[in-house]
Protein backbone atom coordinates (compact mmCIF):
# COMPACT_ATOMS: atom_id res chain seq x y z
CA UNK A 1 0.00 0.00 0.00
CA UNK A 2 3.01 2.29 0.08
CA UNK A 3 4.59 4.32 2.86
CA UNK A 4 2.06 6.11 5.05
CA UNK A 5 3.32 9.67 4.59
CA UNK A 6 1.73 12.80 3.19
CA UNK A 7 4.27 12.91 0.35
CA UNK A 8 3.63 9.29 -0.62
CA UNK A 9 -0.13 9.87 -0.62
CA UNK A 10 0.31 12.91 -2.88
CA UNK A 11 2.45 10.92 -5.32
CA UNK A 12 -0.07 8.08 -5.44
CA UNK A 13 -2.97 10.48 -6.04
CA UNK A 14 -1.05 12.18 -8.85
CA UNK A 15 -0.26 8.79 -10.40
CA UNK A 16 -3.94 7.84 -10.44
CA UNK A 17 -4.89 11.16 -12.07
CA UNK A 18 -2.27 10.68 -14.74
CA UNK A 19 -3.53 7.15 -15.37
CA UNK A 20 -7.06 8.45 -15.92
CA UNK A 21 -6.10 11.35 -18.20
CA UNK A 22 -3.34 10.04 -20.50
CA UNK A 23 -5.11 8.91 -23.65
CA UNK A 24 -3.28 10.20 -26.70
CA UNK A 25 -0.11 8.25 -25.84
CA UNK A 26 -1.67 4.83 -26.35
CA UNK A 27 -2.11 2.78 -29.54
CA UNK A 28 -5.56 2.20 -31.01
CA UNK A 29 -7.74 -0.67 -29.78
CA UNK A 30 -7.86 -3.89 -31.82
CA UNK A 31 -9.64 -3.83 -35.15
CA UNK A 32 -12.94 -5.73 -35.40
CA UNK A 33 -11.20 -8.19 -37.71
CA UNK A 34 -8.90 -9.18 -34.83
CA UNK A 35 -11.86 -10.75 -33.04
CA UNK A 36 -13.25 -14.17 -33.80
CA UNK A 37 -16.88 -14.18 -35.04
CA UNK A 38 -18.32 -15.36 -31.72
CA UNK A 39 -16.28 -12.77 -29.82
CA UNK A 40 -17.30 -9.92 -32.09
CA UNK A 41 -20.95 -10.91 -31.80
CA UNK A 42 -20.64 -10.43 -28.01
CA UNK A 43 -18.90 -7.08 -28.46
CA UNK A 44 -21.54 -5.80 -30.87
CA UNK A 45 -24.40 -6.92 -28.64
CA UNK A 46 -23.04 -5.45 -25.39
CA UNK A 47 -22.67 -1.71 -25.87
CA UNK A 48 -23.13 -0.30 -22.34
CA UNK A 49 -21.77 -1.04 -18.86
CA UNK A 50 -25.24 -2.18 -17.80
CA UNK A 51 -25.42 -4.71 -20.63
CA UNK A 52 -21.93 -6.01 -19.89
CA UNK A 53 -22.81 -6.33 -16.20
CA UNK A 54 -25.86 -8.45 -17.01
CA UNK A 55 -23.76 -10.63 -19.32
CA UNK A 56 -21.11 -11.23 -16.66
CA UNK A 57 -23.67 -11.93 -13.93
CA UNK A 58 -25.22 -14.59 -16.16
CA UNK A 59 -21.89 -16.35 -16.74
CA UNK A 60 -21.00 -19.27 -14.46
CA UNK A 61 -18.34 -18.30 -11.95
CA UNK A 62 -14.89 -19.73 -12.66
CA UNK A 63 -14.00 -21.69 -9.54
CA UNK A 64 -10.65 -22.76 -11.09
CA UNK A 65 -11.34 -26.42 -10.30
CA UNK A 66 -8.55 -27.59 -12.60
CA UNK A 67 -5.94 -25.02 -11.55
CA UNK A 68 -5.55 -21.25 -11.41
CA UNK A 69 -6.37 -19.28 -14.53
CA UNK A 70 -6.19 -15.69 -15.71
CA UNK A 71 -8.04 -15.65 -19.02
CA UNK A 72 -8.54 -12.79 -21.41
CA UNK A 73 -11.83 -11.94 -23.09
CA UNK A 74 -10.97 -14.60 -25.65
CA UNK A 75 -10.60 -17.20 -22.91
CA UNK A 76 -13.81 -16.10 -21.21
CA UNK A 77 -15.80 -16.51 -24.43
CA UNK A 78 -14.18 -19.85 -25.16
CA UNK A 79 -14.80 -21.33 -21.69
CA UNK A 80 -17.97 -19.29 -21.00
CA UNK A 81 -17.08 -18.59 -17.36
CA UNK A 82 -15.08 -15.99 -15.44
CA UNK A 83 -13.76 -15.06 -12.02
CA UNK A 84 -13.44 -11.43 -10.90
CA UNK A 85 -10.24 -10.47 -12.72
CA UNK A 86 -11.18 -12.35 -15.87
CA UNK A 87 -14.54 -10.58 -15.86
CA UNK A 88 -12.82 -7.21 -15.45
CA UNK A 89 -10.56 -7.95 -18.44
CA UNK A 90 -13.57 -9.03 -20.49
CA UNK A 91 -15.45 -5.85 -19.60
CA UNK A 92 -12.41 -3.73 -20.47
CA UNK A 93 -12.04 -5.41 -23.86
CA UNK A 94 -15.73 -5.13 -24.75
CA UNK A 95 -16.29 -1.56 -23.60
CA UNK A 96 -13.04 -0.28 -25.07
CA UNK A 97 -14.62 -1.00 -28.44
CA UNK A 98 -17.43 1.38 -27.47
CA UNK A 99 -15.21 4.26 -26.38
CA UNK A 100 -14.45 3.49 -22.72
CA UNK A 101 -10.91 3.56 -21.37
CA UNK A 102 -9.70 0.08 -20.24
CA UNK A 103 -9.20 0.79 -16.54
CA UNK A 104 -9.08 -1.66 -13.65
CA UNK A 105 -9.74 -0.74 -10.02
CA UNK A 106 -8.02 -3.02 -7.51
CA UNK A 107 -9.09 -3.35 -3.87
CA UNK A 108 -6.39 -4.45 -1.43
CA UNK A 109 -7.79 -6.58 1.40
CA UNK A 110 -6.38 -7.42 4.82
CA UNK A 111 -6.70 -11.14 4.02
CA UNK A 112 -4.73 -10.76 0.74
CA UNK A 113 -7.82 -11.72 -1.29
CA UNK A 114 -8.03 -8.68 -3.52
CA UNK A 115 -10.99 -7.84 -5.74
CA UNK A 116 -10.66 -6.29 -9.21
CA UNK A 117 -13.38 -4.45 -11.14
CA UNK A 118 -13.66 -2.53 -14.40
CA UNK A 119 -13.75 1.22 -13.77
CA UNK A 120 -15.60 3.64 -16.06
CA UNK A 121 -16.81 7.23 -16.20
CA UNK A 122 -20.16 8.39 -17.49
CA UNK A 123 -21.54 11.90 -17.18
CA UNK A 124 -18.53 12.90 -15.10
CA UNK A 125 -19.23 10.21 -12.47
CA UNK A 126 -17.51 6.92 -11.72
CA UNK A 127 -19.04 3.46 -11.87
CA UNK A 128 -17.87 -0.13 -12.17
CA UNK A 129 -18.63 -3.45 -13.84
CA UNK A 130 -17.69 -6.57 -11.89
CA UNK A 131 -18.19 -10.28 -11.26
CA UNK A 132 -17.94 -11.82 -7.82
CA UNK A 133 -19.05 -14.71 -5.65
CA UNK A 134 -20.51 -12.06 -3.32
CA UNK A 135 -23.61 -10.14 -4.42
CA UNK A 136 -22.39 -6.88 -2.92
CA UNK A 137 -19.14 -6.85 -4.90
CA UNK A 138 -20.61 -6.60 -8.38
CA UNK A 139 -20.78 -3.35 -10.33
CA UNK A 140 -21.88 0.12 -9.31
CA UNK A 141 -23.95 2.72 -11.13
CA UNK A 142 -22.00 5.83 -12.28
CA UNK A 143 -23.10 8.03 -9.38
CA UNK A 144 -19.81 8.71 -7.56
CA UNK A 145 -17.94 12.00 -7.88
CA UNK A 146 -14.59 10.51 -6.85
CA UNK A 147 -12.92 7.13 -6.94
CA UNK A 148 -12.66 7.17 -3.16
CA UNK A 149 -16.43 7.59 -2.83
CA UNK A 150 -16.88 4.63 -5.16
CA UNK A 151 -14.43 2.52 -3.14
CA UNK A 152 -16.29 3.38 0.06
CA UNK A 153 -19.44 1.84 -1.44
CA UNK A 154 -17.63 -1.52 -1.34
CA UNK A 155 -16.35 -1.25 2.24
CA UNK A 156 -19.33 -2.84 4.01
CA UNK A 157 -20.08 -5.59 1.44
CA UNK A 158 -16.39 -6.54 1.46
CA UNK A 159 -16.64 -7.74 5.06
CA UNK A 160 -17.16 -11.50 4.89
CA UNK A 161 -15.40 -12.97 7.90
CA UNK A 162 -11.86 -12.15 6.80
CA UNK A 163 -12.02 -9.39 4.18
CA UNK A 164 -11.56 -5.69 4.80
CA UNK A 165 -10.46 -3.07 2.26
CA UNK A 166 -7.13 -1.49 3.17
CA UNK A 167 -6.23 0.28 -0.06
CA UNK A 168 -7.04 0.76 -3.73
CA UNK A 169 -5.32 1.55 -7.02
CA UNK A 170 -6.11 2.12 -10.69
CA UNK A 171 -4.37 0.40 -13.59
CA UNK A 172 -4.69 1.56 -17.19
CA UNK A 173 -4.31 -1.66 -19.14
CA UNK A 174 -2.95 0.23 -22.14
CA UNK A 175 0.29 0.71 -20.22
CA UNK A 176 0.92 -3.05 -20.51
CA UNK A 177 2.37 -2.77 -23.99
CA UNK A 178 3.94 -6.23 -24.08
CA UNK A 179 0.92 -8.16 -22.77
CA UNK A 180 -1.99 -9.18 -24.98
CA UNK A 181 -4.53 -8.79 -22.18
CA UNK A 182 -7.41 -8.59 -24.64
CA UNK A 183 -7.16 -11.59 -26.94
CA UNK A 184 -4.38 -13.90 -25.84
CA UNK A 185 -5.32 -17.58 -25.73
CA UNK A 186 -2.98 -18.01 -22.75
CA UNK A 187 -3.14 -16.95 -19.12
CA UNK A 188 -1.98 -13.34 -18.70
CA UNK A 189 -0.20 -13.40 -15.34
CA UNK A 190 1.53 -10.13 -16.19
CA UNK A 191 -1.75 -8.35 -15.45
CA UNK A 192 -1.83 -9.79 -11.95
CA UNK A 193 1.80 -8.75 -11.36
CA UNK A 194 1.06 -5.23 -12.58
CA UNK A 195 -1.88 -4.92 -10.19
CA UNK A 196 0.26 -6.05 -7.26
CA UNK A 197 3.18 -3.78 -8.11
CA UNK A 198 1.29 -0.57 -8.97
CA UNK A 199 0.83 2.23 -6.40
CA UNK A 200 -2.11 1.85 -4.03
CA UNK A 201 -3.71 4.57 -1.97
CA UNK A 202 -4.28 3.64 1.66
CA UNK A 203 -7.89 3.54 2.85
CA UNK A 204 -8.62 3.92 6.55
CA UNK A 205 -12.04 3.07 7.95
CA UNK A 206 -13.20 2.89 11.55
CA UNK A 207 -12.74 -0.31 13.52
CA UNK A 208 -16.21 0.18 14.98
CA UNK A 209 -17.78 0.19 11.53
CA UNK A 210 -15.86 -2.93 10.55
CA UNK A 211 -16.77 -4.81 13.74
CA UNK A 212 -20.45 -3.89 13.36
CA UNK A 213 -20.55 -5.16 9.78
CA UNK A 214 -18.64 -8.30 10.73
CA UNK A 215 -21.18 -9.18 13.43
CA UNK A 216 -24.04 -8.45 11.06
CA UNK A 217 -22.55 -10.56 8.29
CA UNK A 218 -21.76 -13.53 10.52
CA UNK A 219 -25.26 -13.47 12.01
CA UNK A 220 -26.79 -13.37 8.53
CA UNK A 221 -24.59 -16.19 7.28
CA UNK A 222 -25.47 -18.37 10.28
CA UNK A 223 -29.17 -17.84 9.67
CA UNK A 224 -29.03 -18.03 5.87
CA UNK A 225 -25.98 -20.13 4.88
CA UNK A 226 -26.93 -20.32 1.21
CA UNK A 227 -28.56 -16.94 0.60
CA UNK A 228 -26.68 -14.04 -1.08
CA UNK A 229 -26.00 -11.19 1.34
CA UNK A 230 -27.95 -8.26 -0.06
CA UNK A 231 -28.97 -6.41 3.10
CA UNK A 232 -26.65 -3.44 2.57
CA UNK A 233 -27.99 0.11 2.65
CA UNK A 234 -26.46 1.12 -0.70
CA UNK A 235 -28.05 -1.64 -2.74
CA UNK A 236 -29.91 0.95 -4.84
CA UNK A 237 -26.50 2.06 -6.17
CA UNK A 238 -25.56 -1.38 -7.47
CA UNK A 239 -25.35 -1.79 -11.21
Amino acid sequence: MGVNTQRSSSIQTQTMRQTLTRRQQFPSPPDPTDFQPREWAVVRRLRTPQQVQRFLRALPYNWEKHGETLRTFRGVVRHWQAHCLEAALAAATILEQHGFAPLLLDFESQDKLDHVVFLFRHGGRYGTVARSRDAGLHGRKPVYRTIRQLVMSYVDPYVDGSGRIRGYGVLDLRTLRHTNWRLSARNVWAVERALIEMPHKKLTTSDRRYETMLRQYLAFREKYPDRPATFYANRHEWL
